[in-house]
């Protein structure tokens, strides 16, 4: 089998992989490890697959269908098996080796449907779906987890965010904004839960024990807000092509806070930084587009 990285997983890690970093490179010999040492079955690479991992789809010495995920240090996949463990299936995909095998990053899931997404279902419906799954991962976190918190993350991202706002006045008074609004929201969080970090609706799959299961968190510790925040901007393409997207969005921000319970003010707080920083983001790595869509977005914010 040969173990050949989508294109879309080599543009994304190219984007954001440090001098000498060798992860891709090396990525065939480790899958081609990782399924002999668990015996199983290859059935096909996923594509086009994530951004920051490799899919296989594969099957169990005993028939059982399954995902073999590999995924590099920076994108955190032990804190990944550390969450999929303590949720326990409970709506997010099932963990099929919770102790780590004898190479770091190499994950054995659950098989869902993987082409189906709640994106597939209209926009009101998904929603609906994507928000009812993610209230079932606010969990309280393990006693003495090692999970990154929403204030460590935000820091390191605001970092970022003010290097681009020096090197770029147009998006300065965004940057501005956005930090504000993390500061204040800092301020008194309202939980310290565990959260999926990058939950949006193409991330919800179908499945066998339940008809949606969440997948490929990126956990961290702190409010249900910060979690829903990425939600709340999901099809941005389309939002932007509508004449009333700006009232759309709105609409939407009340709508989700109202139905998760969340706070709506700390919920726009959180989708603005969160939409700032992404598009200053996808600036800075040369994705003109997305940075386009993502910041007229956070204007209407």
């Amino acid at each position: 089998m040969v173990f050949e990285p989508p294109k879309r997983l080599m543009r994304a890690l190219g984007e954001t992989a440090p001098e000498g970093d060798d992860w891709l490179a090396k990525l065939p010999e480790v899958a081609r490890g990782a399924v002999a040492q668990r015996e199983l079955t290859v059935e096909r690479v996923q594509v086009p697959g994530g951004r920051s991992s490799l899919v296989v789809l594969v099957r169990t010495a005993g028939g059982t269908p399954a995902v073999l995920k590999l995924a590099p240090r920076r994108a955190r996949p032990e804190s990944e098996r550390a969450a999929l463990a303590h949720w326990g299936g409970l709506g997010a995909v099932q963990l099929l080796e919770p102790v780590p095998g004898a190479t770091e990053g190499v994950l054995l899931l659950e098989r869902l449907h993987p082409d189906v997404s709640v994106r597939s279902l209209p926009e009101a419906k998904a929603l609906l779906e994507a928000a009812g799954t993610l209230r079932r991962l606010w969990v309280d976190p393990p006693e003495g987890h090692g999970f990154e918190t929403v204030a460590e993350r935000t820091e390191r991202q605001a970092r970022a965010m003010r290097a681009s706002a020096a090197a770029d006045p147009e998006v300065a008074p965004l940057v501005e904004a956005a930090l504000t609004a993390r500061e204040e929201l800092l301020a008194a969080p309202p939980e310290h839960r565990l959260l999926h970090g990058t939950f949006r609706q193409s991330k919800v799959l179908s499945g066998e024990r339940m008809p949606w299961l969440a997948v490929g968190p990126d956990p961290v510790v702190g409010e249900h807000a910060f979690d829903l925040a990425r939600l709340v901007r999901d099809r941005v393409e389309d939002l932007i092509a509508q004449a009333s997207g700006a009232t759309t969005t709105r609409r939407r921000v009340k709508r989700l806070a109202e139905s998760l319970e969340v706070d709506r003010e700390r919920l726009r707080g959180w989708t603005l930084f969160r939409a700032v920083e992404s598009g200053v983001r996808a600036r800075r790595v040369g994705r003109e587009r997305d940075a386009e869509l993502l910041l007229e977005f956070a204007s209407w914010l």
